[in-house]
């Protein structure tokens, strides 16, 4: 099965080598036909604390660095 990837802008870079990035998606409710937007936030590996708050980065599915952690940085996007 493939990792999921996905870009979001870095909310909050406090935690030593952590950082909470928000996902922004838009999909269309099944029955209404209307588009919705729906955020999340996940935590995120990021082993140089390179990424501060504001960066758009992309994130790739990992292996658990802890019970919140499941992601780390893959990228940044412009």
């Amino acid at each position: 099965m493939p990792k999921k990837i996905l870009s979001g802008i870095v909310v909050s870079d406090k935690p030593n080598k952590s950082i909470t990035v928000m996902v922004e998606r838009k999909y269309q409710h099944p029955v209404l036909k209307k588009i919705i937007k729906s955020k999340k936030k996940y935590n995120v590996h990021d082993e140089l604390n390179k990424y501060k708050n504001g960066d758009h980065v992309k994130i790739i599915e990992c292996r658990p660095y802890s019970k919140t952690k499941k992601f780390e940085v893959f990228g940044e996007t412009k």
